[in-house]
């Protein structure tokens, strides 16, 4: 009697640096293949660029991870949270988000870089004094998008320590639902009460702005602009900092593609749009659900399948990049989904982009010597939904 294989399990555990042969081999051997996740759940996974876009930009593909047969992150399935734009469909996530997307816009965010520079000047300002050696994470990395977060949305920077780690621990998927719960849990009631707080004191910041234009007017519940608030803190400086990491890392470790970025200030805006995509960081996958029979690639997605777009396979695809695993910074990378795609693109990529330009070019710029004071195979790395490093030991 024959009897179907059981799907292998979601690819996860990502090589450390050089990811290419793994995300090769997804793209030529299973390019939309079932897998399996948290035991008997079986959903599709899309590996290939132009499937990865056409799932991301279906409407008929939902968000919404409380639905039954969702391939979420965790076994259970997880409660209704108010504000959570990555499990919401229209109506409620265009409502939601359009009240963010002014303080998102590109000329807002042109108007911030003087801010950016000068913080980054400041944290170098810091290693210079410090010495020649420093762990890069603790004291430039992590400190700088977390401070362009805190100054944007009017969180005290001094509560940092407490934020990092409650953001850390919703992100750990390995820590388990109850852990990652408790994460959001605890920053949702912090801003809670700072967003009471700017409602009687108002500042010029995004959460005085949700306070008094959108909680007190009626179009967002308090709830829900706390959970924007959380998204946007543990967004906004999570993937900021990995980037910023892994960026280094990889710059070091391509000194010919380095020294050409120092040579041409032009290179910048096209040489972060290549690392986006090289790096991709966001390794678990976007999760989504068929919620009626769609096509995709030659293959009958049902409704109620499951879907994990893996992104970083996708900005590894032949058929989309000309030698791909390659880091090319003159290439004209700007199609990559290093951001996601469709309505749930990410809001803060123009900030994102910015931060990065700034402050790539100018830590090597203020310090031509630096290098990597150990191996990087030696490297801890977060076993978090964002792929990054727990330390990053440097010299100059």
């Amino acid at each position: 009697m024959n009897s179907t294989p059981t799907p292998p399990p979601l690819p996860v555990a990502r090589p450390l640096l050089d990811p290419a042969e793994e995300y090769r081999s997804w793209i030529t051997e299973r390019p939309l293949d079932r897998i399996t996740l948290w035991g008997d759940l079986h959903p599709w996974l899309v590996t290939r660029y132009d499937d990865a876009r056409a799932v991301l930009s279906d409407p008929r593909f939902s968000s919404e991870n409380f639905r039954p047969g969702f391939p979420g992150l965790q076994p259970t399935t997880p409660p209704r949270t108010p504000g959570q734009l990555f499990a919401m469909d229209p109506p409620d996530h265009t409502r939601l988000r359009r009240m963010l997307i002014p303080e998102f816009t590109f000329r807002r965010v042109e108007q911030l870089r003087p801010a950016i520079a000068r913080l980054t000047s400041e944290l170098i300002d810091g290693l210079e004094e410090q010495g020649s050696s420093a762990d890069l994470v603790e004291h430039f990395t992590l400190p700088l998008p977390l401070l362009v977060i805190c100054e944007l949305l009017g969180v005290p920077y001094s509560d940092r320590e407490f934020i990092h780690r409650q953001a850390a621990a919703f992100a750990t998927v390995s820590a388990g639902p109850e852990a990652m719960r408790a994460g959001w849990g605890a920053l949702f009631g912090y801003l809670q009460e700072l967003l009471a707080a700017k409602a009687g004191a108002p500042s010029d910041d995004l959460m005085s702005r949700l306070a008094t234009e959108r909680v007190a007017t009626g179009e967002a519940s308090a709830a829900e602009a706390a959970g924007l608030l959380v998204q946007l803190l543990i967004a906004g400086h999570e993937t900021t900092a990995s980037m910023l990491s892994l960026g280094t890392i990889t710059l070091l470790r391509h000194p010919e593609q380095l020294a050409a970025l120092r040579a041409d200030d032009s290179l910048v805006p096209g040489a972060i749009e290549e690392l986006l995509r090289y790096l991709t960081i966001v390794h678990i996958g976007m999760r989504r659900i068929a919620t009626e029979d769609v096509e995709v690639g030659g293959v009958t997605i049902r409704a109620g399948e499951g879907v994990v777009i893996a992104l970083q396979s996708a900005n590894r695809d032949p058929g989309t990049f000309k030698d791909p695993d390659t880091l090319d910074l003159t290439r004209e990378s700007d199609r990559h989904l290093a951001f996601g795609h469709g309505l749930h693109h990410c809001l803060g990529q123009s900030l994102a982009r910015a931060e990065l330009q700034i402050a790539l070019p100018m830590l090597f710029e203020r310090l031509p010597e630096l290098r990597l004071a150990k191996d990087p195979e030696e490297f801890a790395f977060v076993g978090r939904a964002v792929h990054g490093v727990e330390r990053l030991p440097v010299t100059w």
